[in-house]
């Protein structure tokens, strides 16, 4: 460096000003253990002293320790010199290099136009600079742009460092409550508290069961089963915890991979345009599973398997996209209307529960599409053929085949209470070791030394008092009563009441009350969505948060609007030119499983009703006034011709004197006769017999 160079641009009014020496290291590490960092930081103060800076003008500004620079928002330090800067209190501004002053050309420019502006200098181990002047601007605006330069260079390296360990599942996170991570090979195993595993395999046992956080967090509550959590910050830093269970406690169990054995990276990066200035860990975003960067399974030990966490998933993802109104609506006291589904229906468009409509008969009406955004209304559905469906729906749930699940359900119930045993009885082993603990501390201490022996005293009657609380909650748990088994006689009555109760159910014993407070007994929620005029789908949601689903053919008005009318019509129209009438048409369709709009099964009028409309006259209406038809004889035609009356031929059939194969039935129920030659003469001779000519005029 030359020095001639260096002192001739410092001038008075530069040393009648302070010299401001600004220290910086990108980590907290870095400040513990590159300790020979912050010493040659340092000495940059005596050095601006023999540049000719009173000590009394030198400040050391050393509160951005540990802070990266690649921005500028949270080195409270940083803006104070720039404000110094700003108002012309500095003469100089003294940084080790370029890279501790800043790592973004942002934030490095800024200080080099506010520095020209007010005259002032910077400087560094390798020389003083003016920004003033161009040769000098150039250099540290080329050094400004190798800092940044380098430290995305840094980054890139760090980058592909992790994601080389990512690739092999080997980058060490933050592990959940229940795996722990063994020294020195850093193997992930569960933990080795017995009671920490049992209660969160009692969690994702309840959630299978439940289906939703909300009521495994009310089972937790109501048994008193509190949740463990290791500390990862704060006082109790690397300490086990057992806390009343939450909603998101529940939740970040459930939808941690990690507790199914998988490896992810990228479920949560951070998204730099929702970071909040000085707060480092804002700007979190959680991502779907498919934008997940890399999922490597089978890595830690698996409380459950992955096929069941992608379950729980869908499930939770379920459980978010009901609508409020469905869910957080009451469903209402069972009234006497003859709508069974009364507080129980939800139309499938918009969520909302379904109105119910007497007039001609019950109808299951919604019209939140329209009061919303002035859409058409939901659904207007008959009620009739949803509660047929829904009823039946609700024998076949208490069939006596049901009776096997249920006995499933009991068992695993007792299963359920055998965990809740023996979790109160870890609760009380680990209160009873704490308190002896706690009393081996106190008889170990010097009695004279009150101050600690009273604190010692102190934590063994609060032990005493944890272990008294784990006991009564025993008890209490132990005088719930428990869950039996079927018995013979049980199975019996349910086996019997199954029996009976569809035949009472069609009598007038039962209120629609009753019947309404039956079926609330089995079913939360009944979902309609009419996919196609003559379609419903019906969905039952049971109150084991299980459902059901079917499609309800209800009657409507138009008949073109049925499913498959172009098929009806192609077979009517098919069996109309075969010669059938409207009653074997009507058969035919009910066998091959058509079904007409007002009526499930087709009659010889719905048939007429439709050949009409398409103008398909009957076989036999068409032949009625035609003499010949395909080149022989109707009735009519040949009455007409053998100049006889219609009920002389209808005679002569009934006596067998005009048979087959001279008489030709048709399967429509009219008859033909062949134009044959012989067979009119010999009509034309009966004639004769049986109507003499008349007498001739005298």
């Amino acid at each position: 460096m030359n020095v001639s160079t260096t002192t001739s641009k410092i001038t008075s009014k530069h040393t009648e000003r302070k010299a401001i020496v600004y220290l910086r290291q990108s980590s907290q590490k870095q400040v513990r253990e590159h300790v020979d960092s912050q010493l040659s930081q340092r000495t940059l103060a005596e050095r601006a002293k023999t540049l000719g800076w009173h000590s009394s003008r030198v400040e050391v500004f050393d509160a951005d320790l540990g802070l990266s620079a690649n921005q500028a928002e949270c080195r409270d330090d940083f803006k104070a010199m720039i404000a110094e800067v700003a108002l012309g209190h500095v003469g100089i501004v003294f940084g080790w290099d370029v890279s501790r002053l800043a790592r973004n050309n942002a934030d490095w420019y800024q200080l080099l136009d506010i520095a020209a502006m007010f005259n002032t200098l910077i400087g560094d181990n390798d020389g003083i600079y003016d920004p003033k002047v161009y040769n000098d601007r150039l250099l540290l605006g080329l050094k400004g742009t190798m800092s940044e330069a380098e430290l995305y260079t840094l980054r890139q390296r760090l980058n592909a460092g992790r994601m080389s360990k990512v690739q092999r599942g080997e980058y060490i996170q933050h592990l959940p409550t229940g795996l722990v991570r063994l020294p020195p090979m850093q193997k992930v195993v569960k933990d080795p508290d017995a009671q920490v595993r049992h209660v969160i395999e009692l969690v994702f046992a309840k959630f299978e069961e439940l289906g939703s956080c909300p009521k495994v967090m009310r089972y937790c509550r109501d048994h008193e089963v509190q949740l463990p959590r290791h500390q990862t910050s704060g006082f109790d830093q690397g300490e086990l915890l057992w806390k009343k269970p939450s909603v998101a406690a529940i939740y970040e169990i459930i939808s941690n991979p990690a507790y199914a054995g998988a490896f992810v990276y990228g479920r949560r990066p951070t998204d730099p345009t929702r970071r909040k200035p000085g707060r480092h860990s804002t700007g979190t975003v959680r991502k779907p599973l498919d934008e997940w960067q890399c999922i490597i399974q089978s890595v830690y030990p698996a409380y459950i398997s992955w096929e069941q966490y992608m379950s729980n998933q869908a499930r939770l993802r379920d459980n978010a996209h009901r609508y409020a109104e469905q869910y957080g609506g009451q469903r209402g006291a069972p009234r006497n209307g003859a709508a069974l589904l009364q507080g129980l229906a939800t139309c499938g468009c918009c969520g909302k529960m379904m109105r119910v409509h007497y007039k001609p008969s019950v109808r299951y009406v919604c019209i939140g599409l329209k009061q919303a955004f002035g859409e058409p209304a939901c659904a207007h559905l008959d009620g009739d053929s949803i509660e047929a469906y829904i009823v039946q729906a609700f024998f076949e749930a208490i069939a006596p085949a049901q009776l096997d699940a249920l006995e499933s359900v009991l068992e695993q119930q007792q299963q359920e209470q055998q965990r809740l045993e023996q979790y109160h009885q870890q609760q009380i082993q680990r209160a009873q070791y704490e308190v002896t603990l706690a009393r081996r501390r106190y008889e170990q201490v010097d009695p004279d030394n009150r101050l600690v022996a009273s604190e010692l005293e102190h934590q063994w009657e609060e032990k005493l008092r944890d272990l008294q609380t784990a006991q009564e909650s025993a008890n209490r748990f132990a005088q719930h009563p428990s869950t039996d088994s079927l018995c013979p006689q049980m199975r019996q009555k349910l086996h019997d009441l199954n029996q009976h109760l569809p035949q009472l159910w069609a009598s007038e014993q039962l209120t629609n009350e009753q019947r309404k407070q039956l079926l609330r007994s089995l079913i939360a929620r009944v979902i309609l969505h009419r996919i196609a005029p003559d379609q419903v789908e019906v969905k039952i949601v049971w109150v084991s948060g299980h459902f059901s689903q079917g499609i309800v053919t209800p009657p409507i008005w138009r008949q073109w609007e049925v499913t498959n009318y172009p098929e009806i019509l192609k077979r009517i129209e098919q069996l109309w030119q075969e010669g059938y009438t409207d009653n074997q048409i009507a058969q035919s369709l009910n066998d091959a499983g058509f079904h007409s709009a007002r009526n499930l099964n087709f009659t010889s009028s719905s048939v007429l009703k439709i050949r009409r409309q398409q103008h398909w006259d009957s076989i036999l209406q068409q032949h009625k006034g035609a003499e010949k038809i395909d080149g022989m004889w109707t009735i009519q035609g040949l009455a007409k011709h053998l100049g006889v009356p219609i009920h002389w031929i209808y005679n002569r059939i009934r006596n067998g004197k005009l048979s087959e194969p001279d008489l030709i039935r048709r399967p429509s129920g009219y008859y033909l006769i062949p134009d044959d030659e012989e067979l009119m003469f010999r009509l034309g001779q009966l004639v004769k017999q049986t109507r003499p000519s008349p007498k001739s005029s005298s």
